[in-house]
Protein backbone atom coordinates (compact mmCIF):
# COMPACT_ATOMS: atom_id res chain seq x y z
CA UNK A 1 0.00 0.00 0.00
CA UNK A 2 1.02 3.59 -0.61
CA UNK A 3 1.90 5.86 2.25
CA UNK A 4 -0.80 7.53 3.98
CA UNK A 5 -2.37 10.44 2.52
CA UNK A 6 -1.98 13.37 4.61
CA UNK A 7 -4.19 16.35 5.81
CA UNK A 8 -3.84 19.86 4.94
CA UNK A 9 -3.23 22.80 7.97
CA UNK A 10 -3.31 26.10 6.47
CA UNK A 11 -2.20 25.53 2.90
CA UNK A 12 1.00 22.99 4.09
CA UNK A 13 0.61 19.25 4.05
CA UNK A 14 0.73 17.34 7.07
CA UNK A 15 1.00 13.44 8.41
CA UNK A 16 0.38 11.37 12.03
CA UNK A 17 0.89 8.39 13.12
CA UNK A 18 -2.71 7.94 13.62
CA UNK A 19 -4.21 6.51 10.26
CA UNK A 20 -7.97 4.79 9.17
CA UNK A 21 -8.91 3.34 6.64
CA UNK A 22 -10.93 4.71 3.25
CA UNK A 23 -12.68 1.37 1.70
CA UNK A 24 -14.79 1.09 -1.70
CA UNK A 25 -18.20 -0.20 -0.26
CA UNK A 26 -18.48 -2.44 -3.32
CA UNK A 27 -16.31 -4.13 -2.65
CA UNK A 28 -14.46 -3.83 0.45
CA UNK A 29 -11.11 -2.85 -0.89
CA UNK A 30 -8.77 -0.13 0.87
CA UNK A 31 -8.49 2.78 -1.39
CA UNK A 32 -6.18 4.31 1.04
CA UNK A 33 -4.85 5.11 4.48
CA UNK A 34 -5.36 8.82 5.43
CA UNK A 35 -3.89 10.10 8.98
CA UNK A 36 -5.95 11.55 11.43
CA UNK A 37 -5.60 15.33 12.28
CA UNK A 38 -4.49 15.20 16.22
CA UNK A 39 -6.15 17.62 18.39
CA UNK A 40 -2.94 20.28 18.53
CA UNK A 41 -3.02 20.67 14.56
CA UNK A 42 -6.91 21.37 14.43
CA UNK A 43 -6.72 24.25 17.11
CA UNK A 44 -3.66 25.42 14.83
CA UNK A 45 -6.15 24.78 11.38
CA UNK A 46 -8.68 27.39 13.41
CA UNK A 47 -6.54 30.03 15.10
CA UNK A 48 -4.64 30.09 11.40
CA UNK A 49 -7.90 31.13 9.83
CA UNK A 50 -9.04 33.92 12.10
CA UNK A 51 -5.86 35.57 12.03
CA UNK A 52 -6.08 34.98 7.92
CA UNK A 53 -9.42 36.59 7.61
CA UNK A 54 -7.86 40.10 8.06
CA UNK A 55 -5.58 39.46 4.78
CA UNK A 56 -8.49 37.04 2.71
CA UNK A 57 -11.27 39.05 3.25
CA UNK A 58 -9.62 42.46 1.04
CA UNK A 59 -8.15 39.93 -1.56
CA UNK A 60 -9.04 41.67 -5.09
CA UNK A 61 -11.54 40.28 -7.39
CA UNK A 62 -9.31 39.23 -9.88
CA UNK A 63 -7.28 37.02 -7.73
CA UNK A 64 -10.11 34.97 -6.20
CA UNK A 65 -11.99 34.72 -9.28
CA UNK A 66 -9.03 33.36 -11.29
CA UNK A 67 -8.28 30.82 -8.52
CA UNK A 68 -11.76 29.62 -9.10
CA UNK A 69 -11.52 29.26 -12.53
CA UNK A 70 -8.21 27.27 -12.63
CA UNK A 71 -9.77 24.69 -10.33
CA UNK A 72 -12.36 24.48 -12.45
CA UNK A 73 -10.14 23.71 -15.34
CA UNK A 74 -8.25 21.54 -13.78
CA UNK A 75 -11.20 19.03 -12.69
CA UNK A 76 -11.91 19.39 -16.04
CA UNK A 77 -8.63 17.93 -17.15
CA UNK A 78 -8.71 15.74 -14.58
CA UNK A 79 -12.30 14.26 -15.49
CA UNK A 80 -12.02 10.91 -15.61
CA UNK A 81 -9.35 10.75 -12.29
CA UNK A 82 -11.89 12.38 -10.44
CA UNK A 83 -14.99 10.37 -11.43
CA UNK A 84 -13.18 7.04 -10.49
CA UNK A 85 -12.03 8.40 -7.30
CA UNK A 86 -16.17 9.50 -6.32
CA UNK A 87 -17.24 6.00 -7.48
CA UNK A 88 -14.77 4.00 -5.83
CA UNK A 89 -14.54 6.08 -2.21
CA UNK A 90 -18.28 6.47 -2.16
CA UNK A 91 -19.40 3.54 -4.44
CA UNK A 92 -21.30 5.45 -6.81
CA UNK A 93 -22.06 3.82 -9.90
CA UNK A 94 -19.18 5.20 -12.30
CA UNK A 95 -22.07 6.76 -14.70
CA UNK A 96 -23.24 8.74 -11.87
CA UNK A 97 -19.73 9.90 -10.90
CA UNK A 98 -18.84 11.42 -13.78
CA UNK A 99 -22.10 13.71 -13.91
CA UNK A 100 -21.09 14.45 -10.01
CA UNK A 101 -17.55 14.61 -11.80
CA UNK A 102 -18.95 17.17 -14.51
CA UNK A 103 -20.89 19.62 -11.76
CA UNK A 104 -18.13 20.23 -9.74
CA UNK A 105 -16.55 21.67 -12.77
CA UNK A 106 -19.26 24.05 -13.03
CA UNK A 107 -19.53 24.90 -9.74
CA UNK A 108 -15.98 26.49 -9.70
CA UNK A 109 -17.03 27.76 -12.94
CA UNK A 110 -20.01 29.62 -11.83
CA UNK A 111 -18.47 30.91 -8.16
CA UNK A 112 -15.98 32.51 -10.41
CA UNK A 113 -18.06 34.22 -12.95
CA UNK A 114 -20.77 35.11 -9.51
CA UNK A 115 -17.40 36.20 -8.31
CA UNK A 116 -16.87 38.88 -10.58
CA UNK A 117 -20.01 40.36 -10.37
CA UNK A 118 -20.58 40.26 -6.86
CA UNK A 119 -21.59 44.20 -6.77
CA UNK A 120 -23.15 46.31 -4.45
CA UNK A 121 -26.01 48.82 -4.83
CA UNK A 122 -26.35 52.85 -5.06
CA UNK A 123 -29.83 54.25 -3.21
CA UNK A 124 -30.42 57.69 -3.81
CA UNK A 125 -31.24 58.57 -0.16
CA UNK A 126 -32.88 62.29 -0.91
CA UNK A 127 -36.46 60.50 -1.43
CA UNK A 128 -38.31 63.14 1.84
CA UNK A 129 -37.15 66.77 2.80
CA UNK A 130 -35.82 65.95 5.65
CA UNK A 131 -32.97 63.65 4.12
CA UNK A 132 -30.75 66.58 2.49
CA UNK A 133 -28.86 65.39 -0.47
CA UNK A 134 -27.26 61.85 0.44
CA UNK A 135 -26.47 58.82 -1.66
CA UNK A 136 -26.50 55.21 0.15
CA UNK A 137 -23.93 52.93 -1.21
CA UNK A 138 -24.31 48.72 -0.38
CA UNK A 139 -21.63 47.10 -0.18
CA UNK A 140 -21.41 43.01 0.96
CA UNK A 141 -18.99 41.59 3.38
CA UNK A 142 -18.02 38.51 4.67
CA UNK A 143 -19.03 37.27 8.19
CA UNK A 144 -15.56 35.70 8.93
CA UNK A 145 -14.21 31.98 8.97
CA UNK A 146 -16.53 29.17 7.49
CA UNK A 147 -16.27 25.82 9.11
CA UNK A 148 -17.25 23.28 6.52
CA UNK A 149 -19.23 19.93 7.34
CA UNK A 150 -19.49 17.33 4.65
CA UNK A 151 -21.36 14.01 3.71
CA UNK A 152 -20.31 10.82 2.27
CA UNK A 153 -22.78 10.98 -0.79
CA UNK A 154 -21.43 13.84 -3.03
CA UNK A 155 -17.83 13.50 -1.89
CA UNK A 156 -16.80 16.69 -4.30
CA UNK A 157 -19.32 18.49 -5.68
CA UNK A 158 -20.54 19.02 -2.35
CA UNK A 159 -17.37 20.35 -0.69
CA UNK A 160 -16.74 22.21 -3.92
CA UNK A 161 -20.40 23.57 -2.70
CA UNK A 162 -18.56 25.35 0.33
CA UNK A 163 -15.33 26.17 -0.70
CA UNK A 164 -16.13 27.82 -3.98
CA UNK A 165 -18.35 30.29 -2.30
CA UNK A 166 -16.25 31.00 0.62
CA UNK A 167 -13.49 31.71 -1.71
CA UNK A 168 -15.59 33.98 -3.62
CA UNK A 169 -15.97 36.04 -0.86
CA UNK A 170 -12.54 36.00 0.86
CA UNK A 171 -13.62 33.82 3.57
CA UNK A 172 -10.83 31.10 5.06
CA UNK A 173 -12.30 27.42 5.60
CA UNK A 174 -11.83 25.08 7.87
CA UNK A 175 -13.23 21.72 5.80
CA UNK A 176 -14.03 18.26 7.32
CA UNK A 177 -15.52 15.76 5.11
CA UNK A 178 -16.91 12.42 5.93
CA UNK A 179 -14.23 10.10 7.06
CA UNK A 180 -15.50 7.31 4.73
CA UNK A 181 -14.98 9.69 1.81
CA UNK A 182 -12.28 12.23 2.38
CA UNK A 183 -10.30 11.58 -0.79
CA UNK A 184 -12.09 14.03 -3.36
CA UNK A 185 -11.80 16.77 -0.67
CA UNK A 186 -8.19 16.22 -0.52
CA UNK A 187 -8.11 15.77 -4.33
CA UNK A 188 -9.51 19.53 -4.47
CA UNK A 189 -6.93 20.47 -1.45
CA UNK A 190 -4.42 19.84 -4.12
CA UNK A 191 -6.30 22.35 -6.79
CA UNK A 192 -6.97 24.93 -4.35
CA UNK A 193 -2.58 24.79 -3.68
CA UNK A 194 -2.23 25.36 -7.24
CA UNK A 195 -3.84 28.59 -7.30
CA UNK A 196 -2.28 32.36 -5.63
CA UNK A 197 -5.02 32.29 -2.88
CA UNK A 198 -3.04 32.46 0.26
CA UNK A 199 -2.44 29.26 2.31
CA UNK A 200 -4.11 29.56 5.05
CA UNK A 201 -7.06 30.01 3.66
CA UNK A 202 -7.50 26.76 3.40
CA UNK A 203 -7.57 23.76 5.96
CA UNK A 204 -8.79 19.63 5.59
CA UNK A 205 -8.82 17.94 9.34
CA UNK A 206 -9.24 14.39 9.19
CA UNK A 207 -11.48 14.16 12.24
CA UNK A 208 -14.38 12.15 13.59
CA UNK A 209 -18.06 13.69 14.50
CA UNK A 210 -17.00 14.15 17.86
CA UNK A 211 -14.23 16.85 17.15
CA UNK A 212 -17.03 18.28 14.66
CA UNK A 213 -19.71 19.31 17.44
CA UNK A 214 -16.48 20.79 19.25
CA UNK A 215 -15.44 22.98 16.29
CA UNK A 216 -19.18 24.38 15.97
CA UNK A 217 -19.03 25.12 19.31
CA UNK A 218 -15.69 27.59 18.77
CA UNK A 219 -16.81 31.20 18.21
CA UNK A 220 -13.90 31.74 15.97
CA UNK A 221 -15.92 30.38 13.33
CA UNK A 222 -18.61 33.15 12.27
CA UNK A 223 -20.30 30.75 9.95
CA UNK A 224 -21.46 26.87 10.38
CA UNK A 225 -22.12 25.39 6.35
CA UNK A 226 -23.44 22.06 7.25
CA UNK A 227 -24.79 19.39 4.98
CA UNK A 228 -26.26 15.69 6.93
CA UNK A 229 -28.68 14.43 8.67
CA UNK A 230 -31.10 16.19 10.53
CA UNK A 231 -30.52 15.43 13.94
CA UNK A 232 -26.61 15.82 13.27
CA UNK A 233 -27.09 19.05 11.80
CA UNK A 234 -29.58 20.75 14.68
CA UNK A 235 -27.33 19.36 17.39
CA UNK A 236 -24.27 21.53 15.62
CA UNK A 237 -26.03 24.48 15.47
CA UNK A 238 -27.39 24.58 19.02
CA UNK A 239 -23.53 24.63 19.78
CA UNK A 240 -23.14 28.14 19.29
CA UNK A 241 -27.20 30.26 18.81
CA UNK A 242 -25.28 33.32 17.57
CA UNK A 243 -23.34 32.06 14.58
CA UNK A 244 -24.55 32.24 10.94
CA UNK A 245 -25.52 28.55 10.04
CA UNK A 246 -26.90 27.34 6.27
CA UNK A 247 -28.70 23.67 7.19
CA UNK A 248 -29.06 21.39 4.42
CA UNK A 249 -30.53 18.53 6.09
CA UNK A 250 -32.72 15.53 5.26
CA UNK A 251 -35.85 14.92 3.50
CA UNK A 252 -38.15 12.35 2.61
CA UNK A 253 -39.37 14.03 -1.24
CA UNK A 254 -42.58 13.86 -1.84
CA UNK A 255 -43.46 13.62 -5.41
CA UNK A 256 -47.06 14.45 -6.93
CA UNK A 257 -48.23 12.27 -10.45
CA UNK A 258 -51.73 13.84 -11.45
CA UNK A 259 -53.95 12.50 -13.81
CA UNK A 260 -53.01 14.14 -16.79
CA UNK A 261 -49.57 13.15 -16.64
CA UNK A 262 -47.44 12.01 -18.93
CA UNK A 263 -47.12 8.75 -16.95
CA UNK A 264 -44.70 7.04 -18.87
CA UNK A 265 -42.22 10.37 -18.47
CA UNK A 266 -42.97 9.85 -14.96
CA UNK A 267 -42.48 6.71 -13.77
CA UNK A 268 -38.66 6.64 -15.73
CA UNK A 269 -37.68 9.72 -13.47
CA UNK A 270 -39.23 8.21 -10.33
CA UNK A 271 -37.24 5.39 -10.69
CA UNK A 272 -34.01 6.90 -11.64
CA UNK A 273 -35.06 10.11 -8.76
CA UNK A 274 -35.22 7.54 -5.89
CA UNK A 275 -32.38 5.13 -6.80
CA UNK A 276 -29.30 6.78 -8.98
CA UNK A 277 -27.44 6.94 -5.63
CA UNK A 278 -29.18 3.92 -3.98
CA UNK A 279 -31.62 6.06 -3.09
CA UNK A 280 -28.43 8.32 -0.69
CA UNK A 281 -29.34 11.88 -1.88
CA UNK A 282 -31.70 14.16 0.48
CA UNK A 283 -33.62 14.91 -2.38
CA UNK A 284 -34.28 11.54 -3.39
CA UNK A 285 -37.72 10.87 -4.87
CA UNK A 286 -39.01 8.61 -1.25
CA UNK A 287 -42.97 9.25 -1.62
CA UNK A 288 -44.88 9.36 -5.01
CA UNK A 289 -48.79 10.69 -4.80
CA UNK A 290 -50.52 9.17 -7.55
CA UNK A 291 -54.36 10.23 -8.54
CA UNK A 292 -56.61 7.99 -8.12
CA UNK A 293 -58.01 7.84 -11.83
CA UNK A 294 -54.26 6.72 -13.06
CA UNK A 295 -53.32 5.11 -10.20
CA UNK A 296 -52.78 1.41 -11.19
CA UNK A 297 -51.42 2.49 -14.65
CA UNK A 298 -48.65 4.58 -13.34
CA UNK A 299 -47.95 1.97 -10.29
CA UNK A 300 -47.35 -0.70 -13.44
CA UNK A 301 -45.27 1.88 -14.99
CA UNK A 302 -43.05 2.47 -11.76
CA UNK A 303 -43.10 -0.80 -11.03
CA UNK A 304 -41.30 -2.03 -14.17
CA UNK A 305 -38.97 0.64 -14.30
CA UNK A 306 -37.56 0.18 -11.09
CA UNK A 307 -37.24 -3.67 -11.76
CA UNK A 308 -35.60 -2.80 -14.79
CA UNK A 309 -32.54 -1.24 -13.17
CA UNK A 310 -29.60 -2.62 -12.46
CA UNK A 311 -27.31 -3.02 -9.53
CA UNK A 312 -23.60 -4.72 -9.63
CA UNK A 313 -20.21 -3.42 -10.30
CA UNK A 314 -20.03 0.24 -9.79
CA UNK A 315 -17.47 0.58 -12.68
CA UNK A 316 -19.71 -0.99 -15.00
CA UNK A 317 -21.18 2.20 -17.26
CA UNK A 318 -24.62 0.37 -17.43
CA UNK A 319 -25.11 0.05 -13.49
CA UNK A 320 -27.39 2.35 -12.46
CA UNK A 321 -27.76 1.34 -8.40
CA UNK A 322 -24.68 1.29 -6.14
CA UNK A 323 -24.40 -0.21 -2.37
CA UNK A 324 -25.10 1.03 0.48
CA UNK A 325 -22.05 3.41 2.34
CA UNK A 326 -22.19 0.43 5.30
CA UNK A 327 -23.47 -2.54 6.47
CA UNK A 328 -25.07 -0.72 9.30
CA UNK A 329 -26.90 1.15 6.71
CA UNK A 330 -28.08 -1.90 4.80
CA UNK A 331 -28.74 -3.28 7.93
CA UNK A 332 -31.31 0.38 8.75
CA UNK A 333 -33.33 -0.22 5.00
CA UNK A 334 -34.02 -3.83 5.53
CA UNK A 335 -35.19 -3.11 8.85
CA UNK A 336 -37.94 -0.45 7.82
CA UNK A 337 -38.73 -2.02 4.86
CA UNK A 338 -39.57 -5.43 6.92
CA UNK A 339 -41.25 -3.59 9.57
CA UNK A 340 -43.42 -2.31 6.97
CA UNK A 341 -44.15 -5.35 5.66
CA UNK A 342 -45.08 -6.79 8.67
CA UNK A 343 -47.21 -4.20 8.96
CA UNK A 344 -49.16 -4.21 5.46
CA UNK A 345 -47.38 -2.80 3.31
CA UNK A 346 -46.75 -4.73 -0.19
CA UNK A 347 -43.66 -5.36 -2.42
CA UNK A 348 -44.23 -4.53 -5.46
CA UNK A 349 -40.65 -5.15 -6.55
CA UNK A 350 -37.62 -5.73 -4.77
CA UNK A 351 -37.67 -5.36 -0.66
CA UNK A 352 -34.90 -7.91 -0.27
CA UNK A 353 -31.21 -7.31 0.84
CA UNK A 354 -28.32 -8.27 -1.61
CA UNK A 355 -24.76 -7.60 0.03
CA UNK A 356 -24.04 -4.96 -0.04
CA UNK A 357 -26.84 -3.96 -2.05
CA UNK A 358 -30.30 -3.09 -1.47
CA UNK A 359 -32.39 -3.98 -4.29
CA UNK A 360 -34.67 -1.30 -5.83
CA UNK A 361 -38.03 -1.29 -4.10
CA UNK A 362 -41.16 -0.11 -4.49
CA UNK A 363 -43.80 -0.57 -1.82
CA UNK A 364 -47.71 0.10 -1.96
CA UNK A 365 -50.29 0.37 0.76
CA UNK A 366 -47.97 2.11 3.04
CA UNK A 367 -49.26 3.87 6.35
CA UNK A 368 -48.33 7.32 7.02
CA UNK A 369 -46.20 6.74 10.42
CA UNK A 370 -44.04 3.78 8.60
CA UNK A 371 -40.70 5.16 9.08
CA UNK A 372 -40.66 4.53 5.25
CA UNK A 373 -43.07 7.03 4.97
CA UNK A 374 -42.72 9.20 7.55
CA UNK A 375 -38.67 9.25 7.92
CA UNK A 376 -35.73 9.85 5.78
CA UNK A 377 -35.07 6.20 4.13
CA UNK A 378 -31.70 6.97 2.70
CA UNK A 379 -31.83 3.91 0.42
CA UNK A 380 -33.47 2.69 -3.01
CA UNK A 381 -36.86 2.01 -1.27
CA UNK A 382 -40.03 4.54 -3.07
CA UNK A 383 -43.49 4.33 -1.82
CA UNK A 384 -46.53 4.81 -3.92
CA UNK A 385 -50.09 6.23 -2.80
CA UNK A 386 -52.96 7.71 -4.40
CA UNK A 387 -54.77 11.24 -4.03
CA UNK A 388 -58.41 12.52 -5.02
CA UNK A 389 -58.13 16.16 -5.44
CA UNK A 390 -54.85 18.20 -6.13
CA UNK A 391 -55.72 19.79 -2.43
CA UNK A 392 -55.44 16.39 -1.20
CA UNK A 393 -51.95 15.42 -2.60
CA UNK A 394 -50.26 18.85 -1.59
CA UNK A 395 -51.15 18.08 1.91
CA UNK A 396 -49.87 15.18 1.97
CA UNK A 397 -46.56 16.43 0.22
CA UNK A 398 -46.92 19.20 3.41
CA UNK A 399 -47.67 16.31 6.37
CA UNK A 400 -43.75 15.80 6.72
CA UNK A 401 -41.54 17.27 9.01
CA UNK A 402 -39.32 17.89 6.26
CA UNK A 403 -39.23 20.38 3.43
CA UNK A 404 -36.58 19.88 0.96
CA UNK A 405 -37.95 19.71 -2.86
CA UNK A 406 -40.96 18.31 -4.44
CA UNK A 407 -41.74 17.00 -7.94
CA UNK A 408 -44.95 17.58 -9.60
CA UNK A 409 -46.37 16.32 -12.74
CA UNK A 410 -48.97 17.72 -14.36
CA UNK A 411 -49.81 19.94 -17.98
CA UNK A 412 -52.27 22.22 -15.86
CA UNK A 413 -50.52 25.55 -15.37
CA UNK A 414 -52.97 26.69 -12.31
CA UNK A 415 -52.09 23.60 -10.86
CA UNK A 416 -48.45 24.07 -11.43
CA UNK A 417 -48.87 27.69 -9.66
CA UNK A 418 -50.62 26.22 -7.03
CA UNK A 419 -47.96 23.88 -6.30
CA UNK A 420 -45.07 26.66 -6.05
CA UNK A 421 -47.29 28.95 -4.00
CA UNK A 422 -48.58 25.92 -1.33
CA UNK A 423 -45.90 23.63 -0.96
CA UNK A 424 -44.01 23.97 2.07
CA UNK A 425 -40.69 23.39 -0.08
CA UNK A 426 -37.32 25.21 -1.10
CA UNK A 427 -37.90 24.08 -4.56
CA UNK A 428 -40.78 22.55 -6.57
CA UNK A 429 -39.44 20.72 -9.68
CA UNK A 430 -42.58 20.75 -12.01
CA UNK A 431 -42.54 17.90 -14.58
CA UNK A 432 -39.28 16.16 -13.29
CA UNK A 433 -38.73 15.15 -9.77
CA UNK A 434 -37.68 16.11 -6.24
CA UNK A 435 -33.96 14.91 -7.15
CA UNK A 436 -33.08 17.63 -10.31
CA UNK A 437 -30.67 20.02 -9.12
CA UNK A 438 -28.59 22.87 -10.98
CA UNK A 439 -26.00 23.79 -9.15
CA UNK A 440 -26.85 27.47 -9.92
CA UNK A 441 -29.84 27.43 -8.55
CA UNK A 442 -30.82 28.39 -5.13
CA UNK A 443 -30.83 25.18 -2.81
CA UNK A 444 -32.43 24.99 0.67
CA UNK A 445 -35.43 23.94 2.12
CA UNK A 446 -37.47 24.57 5.24
CA UNK A 447 -38.48 22.47 8.18
CA UNK A 448 -36.20 19.58 9.48
CA UNK A 449 -34.70 20.17 6.26
CA UNK A 450 -32.71 23.23 7.14
CA UNK A 451 -32.57 27.00 6.35
CA UNK A 452 -30.06 29.08 4.11
CA UNK A 453 -29.47 28.52 0.75
CA UNK A 454 -26.72 27.37 -1.71
CA UNK A 455 -26.32 27.94 -5.27
CA UNK A 456 -22.91 29.63 -5.76
CA UNK A 457 -24.42 33.39 -5.55
CA UNK A 458 -27.01 32.19 -3.10
CA UNK A 459 -24.53 30.54 -0.89
CA UNK A 460 -22.45 33.88 -1.30
CA UNK A 461 -25.34 35.96 0.10
CA UNK A 462 -25.21 33.72 2.92
CA UNK A 463 -21.65 34.14 3.57
CA UNK A 464 -21.94 38.02 3.68
CA UNK A 465 -23.73 40.89 5.09
CA UNK A 466 -24.75 43.70 3.51
CA UNK A 467 -23.13 47.05 5.07
CA UNK A 468 -24.18 50.72 3.86
CA UNK A 469 -22.28 53.94 3.82
CA UNK A 470 -24.18 57.42 3.37
CA UNK A 471 -22.75 60.11 1.93
CA UNK A 472 -23.79 63.52 2.76
CA UNK A 473 -24.24 66.59 1.31
CA UNK A 474 -23.75 65.38 -2.33
CA UNK A 475 -24.77 66.45 -5.29
CA UNK A 476 -27.41 64.23 -6.57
Amino acid sequence: MTQPRPYLIAGGWRTSGDTFEVTNPYDGSVLAEVCRTPDDEVEEAVATAARAFEDTRKLPVHVRAEALAHISARLHERLDEVAELIAREGGKPIKWARGEAARAVSTFRWAAEECRRFDGEVLRLDTEPSLGARLGIVRRFPVGPVLSITPFNFPVNLVAHKLAPAFAVGAPVVTKPATKTPLGTLLLAELFLETELPGEMLSVIAVGNDKATELAGDERFKKLSFTGSSAVGWMLKSQDPKKYATMELGNNSGVIVHSDADLAHAAKRCAIGGNYQAGQSCISVQRVIVHSDVYDAFTTLLTQEVSALRYGDIMDPDVDVGPLITPEALDRVAAWVDEAVQRGAEVLCGGKREDPFYQPTVLANTEPDMKVVCDEVFGPVITVTRYDDFEQAIAMVNSSAYGLQAGVFTKDVGRIMQAHRDLEVGGVIVNDTSAFRADQMPYGGFKDSGHGREGLRYAMDELTEPRILVLSDVSL
